[in-house]
């Protein structure tokens, strides 16, 4: 008898899978996880095919220890994607898998699903007859008299409910039942829908009737034009039909936000968050929901786009221009990108929501790929899109970074009881510190970059590598104590508003403010209660968030984007100027940007002034085709990261010279990194690219089998393809 042999993936850096001995396995266990021996180690693995084959001596196999849960807990749909990614991103098909498991499903123990207890009449509580006074009694016997099975927390409202819940089991009133336990508190109240403007019906319309089919939507709406709610009601749609819906956010902060939203239209449903500010245990539990079909609705971060969701008939990317849905280790993707292979591979519509689409996007929108919905209004009919004003830094003197024009415009504010957001986006107090005796700078030992002034700790921090230390008394190259923070943050931007403004209510928003559990969300209720004058704020605020008594926005060193060598800046900077712009005059009061620069006649700023993002997108366009940079090349680049940059070149110029000639690719010398040291590594790069995807990706699959076989054990290199940075 031909002995059964599996091959498993195992989270390891090579590019194989491992065969192990499994007699008691069958094709119906592929996707199983598995532990198996590894040296002297012991690994957790997905068993990804079950046959008879194997180019290795079967005396030399070891057996599968041991098999963990029932059955497969990646689908065959989730394993064909992961393959995909391993082929596109070149990436170990092991690590691949493994990486898309939730943290506790890499250990060596099973799940199981949370329970909790249900409630339900029986026939003698139904016709039991309640004292008029017993108020209670009568209320919790109303939430039980549909005859459903209620779990425990959803019957919380009434007090002295568990003493109640005692007496009628002992009375034979009441059942229990252990019951699957609920991701969230489920009411039967659901918030009216409001009624769709002109355009967010046809949009809705299109997506609809595209159901059961692959075709990709850009939603390009203005900020305010009401997307989130032709995404509900296209939820709606899907879920009608008995579909589940999966939609991706750029940030943890904003999951929240939109989960209650969607909790309140949907309060009957099942709703999976998946991100990772949860902890192991609740994020098991979620996916786990998602992947047995009962959570029908995911809200999740970019992670979330390998959840297994077995009737997903719908998926949405809001703010799908944003950086952070780039993985920027291990498995290196674009979720985005992801997302559409997705819908392509189930045949379901996807839906890429934003102000201001990702150049490649818009692209491929132009050229039919993708199919263009507008919504060129403001979903309030009493609102309309932000003045923008330009405030000349070489005619206005700024005290600490504040214009006189700005400083004017908060105070107007503050006498109409209207709310302001200052907008920098940098932390801190200060970007540096410097002594003017010497020139010393407080630079960062473990990086190529400068220290970050924390006053208020009392701290030095690099925001690469997270090194701290305290502020020197003097400086500690010539002693001169007269060292002082230049430039500026959020801290310092709080503190001069605080002054200025003695009794505004001032609120920082950054990464250091927001960094407890649960802070973000108690900073937007007191905005929404009217409990803040003033915000300073980092792209934190930037995205998606919809305060109706915020009219004045004010822009803080936007040109330093302009200086930057990263052909993208530009992109970036007009995105991110348009998304904060956003954020005022979004109900009934009008709402006024103002944005401090030296460059007021720059194209940047005088089409953001138009809201004009296809004026500025047919400009960076026209100048990405005359460069031949993306989207009209396609790119790859194999990063190399050693104790000495020398060493570092040296790896990628002999990664170089393995290279399999090819006329349609055109591969660079090696070059350090923009930032060449970080956290002690010193970092240099390889760029190749070509006008053919094709043609790259059939170059790299040749070429990266050959540089796994180079000598590489005093550093480490990976390969980034499609890089968002290089």
């Amino acid at each position: 008898m031909l002995p059964i042999i599996a091959q498993v993936a195992l989270d390891l850096p090579v590019p194989r899978l491992f065969d192990y001995l499994a007699p008691t396995l069958t094709s119906a266990d592929v996707g199983r996880r598995v532990c198996v021996p590894f040296g002297r180690k012991t690994l957790i693995g997905i068993v990804l095919s079950v046959g008879h084959n194997t180019e290795h001596p079967i005396d030399r196999l070891k057996a599968i220890s041991h098999t963990l849960d029932d059955g497969a807990i990646l689908s065959a749909e989730i394993r064909k994607l992961l393959r995909f990614c391993s082929d596109y991103y070149h990436y170990p098909l092991g690590a691949t898998m493994l990486s898309a498991l939730p943290t506790a499903l890499r250990k060596d123990q099973p799940y199981t699903i949370k329970t909790t207890s249900a409630w339900q009449l029986t026939a003698l509580g139904r016709t039991a007859e309640l004292p008029a006074r017993a108020h209670r009694q009568r209320a919790l016997h109303a939430l039980l008299a549909d005859g459903q099975l209620h779990p425990t927390s959803t019957l919380a409202a009434t007090s002295g409910y568990r003493n109640l819940l005692k007496q009628w089991l002992d009375a034979g009133w009441v059942s229990v039942h252990l019951t699957t336990a609920p991701l969230n508190n489920q009411t039967t109240h659901a918030d009216t829908p409001p009624a769709l403007n002109a355009e967010q019906a046809a949009a809705l319309a299109q997506i609809s009737a595209a159901a059961g089919q692959f075709i990709a939507f850009l939603l390009h709406g203005v900020t305010g034009s009401g997307k989130t709610e032709v995404y509900l009601h296209a939820v709606a749609h899907a879920l009608a039909q008995g579909g589940q819906a999966l939609i991706l956010l750029p940030e943890i902060n904003l999951t929240p936000q939109l989960t209650g939203v969607f909790r309140a239209r949907f309060p009957t449903t099942e709703i999976a968050t998946l991100n990772s500010g949860m902890n192991d245990g609740d994020r098991l539990q979620h996916w786990l929901a998602a992947s047995t079909g009962r959570a029908r609705i995911v809200l999740g971060t970019r992670l979330a786009v390998f959840t297994p969701m077995p009737q997903l008939a719908l998926i949405i990317i809001d703010e799908e221009h944003d950086s952070s849905f780039y993985q920027q280790d291990s498995l290196r993707y674009a979720a985005r990108d992801v997302a559409i292979i997705r819908a392509q591979q189930r045949n379901i519509p996807i839906v890429l929501g934003s102000a201001t689409p990702a150049l490649e996007t818009w692209r491929n929108a132009q050229t039919g790929r993708y199919q263009r919905l507008s919504l060129t209004q403001r979903a309030v009919s009493a609102a309309t899109l932000p003045r923008i004003q330009l405030i000349d830094l070489r005619t206005q003197k700024c005290d600490a970074g504040i214009s006189p024009a700005l400083s004017t415009a908060i105070q107007q504010r503050l006498d109409l009881a209207q709310q302001s957001l200052v907008f920098i986006n940098r932390r801190g107090y200060a970007p540096t510190l410097i002594c003017r005796a010497c020139g010393w700078n407080a630079g960062c030992p473990r990086c190529s970059a400068r220290l970050v002034v924390h006053l208020r700790d009392k701290q030095l921090r690099c925001h690469h590598c997270g090194y701290a230390q305290r502020v020197p008394h003097a400086c500690p190259d010539c002693g001169n104590v007269d060292i002082s923070p230049t430039g500026l943050g959020t801290q310092r931007l709080e503190e001069k508003l605080q002054q200025q403004f003695p009794t505004a209510r001032v609120l920082r928003i950054d990464r250091d403010s927001t960094r407890r559990k649960d802070s973000w969300t108690t900073m937007q209720q007191q905005i929404r209660a009217g409990e803040v004058d003033i915000l300073i704020g980092t792209q934190l605020l930037a995205k998606g968030h919809d305060f109706p008594n915020l009219t004045l926005v004010g822009v803080i060193d936007a040109d330093s984007a302009l200086y930057s060598p990263d052909f993208r800046a530009s992109e970036r900077l007009f995105s991110q100027l348009m998304q904060v712009s956003g954020r005022a005059g979004r109900a009934q009061h009008a709402g006024e940007v103002l944005i401090q620069t030296e460059f007021i006649t720059h194209p940047l700023y005088r089409t953001l002034q138009q809201h004009d993002y296809i004026g500025y997108a047919k400009t960076l366009l026209n100048e990405r085709r005359s460069a031949s940079f993306p989207p009209f090349i396609h790119q790859a680049v194999l990063r190399a990261e050693a104790e000495h940059v020398q060493d570092a070149l040296a790896f990628l110029s002999e990664a170089k010279a393995l290279a399999p000639i090819n006329e349609h690719i055109n591969l660079f010398d090696p070059t350090p990194a923009a930032l060449t040291r970080k956290a002690n590594v010193e970092r240099a790069l390889l760029l190749v690219q070509s006008p053919n995807r094709r043609a790259l990706q059939g170059f790299l699959q040749e070429w990266i089998s050959s540089v796994y076989k180079m000598k590489a054990s005093t550093l480490r290199w990976h390969l980034d393809v499609d890089p968002w940075e290089i």
